[in-house]
């Protein structure tokens, strides 16, 4: 049975959460846009989208702060956000 040191790194371009974060981002986005520009799903299609966005927006912000954090050596912050 193999050791956990035996098991590589994934490297960082598939370990890297911004593409995943700036690709659910655009894609809210232009789900808002049809949405708001077709009228496809109504007033609720656009709501739904919009706290997508939100939603986008908090993790996103969390991320960063918790990110900084890391960097910064804080006892309390999440470890491996490199």
């Amino acid at each position: 049975m193999p050791d956990a040191s035996d098991i590589p790194e994934l490297p960082r371009v598939l370990r890297a959460p911004e593409p995943v974060i700036i690709a659910g981002m655009v894609v809210w986005m232009v789900a808002t846009v049809v949405v708001w520009m077709t009228g496809w799903g109504g007033d609720r299609a656009v709501q739904v989208c919009l706290v997508g966005l939100a939603v986008g927006v908090l993790g996103t912000t969390i991320f960063l702060v918790q990110r900084a954090a890391s960097r910064r050596g804080d006892r309390t912050a999440q470890q491996g956000l490199d």
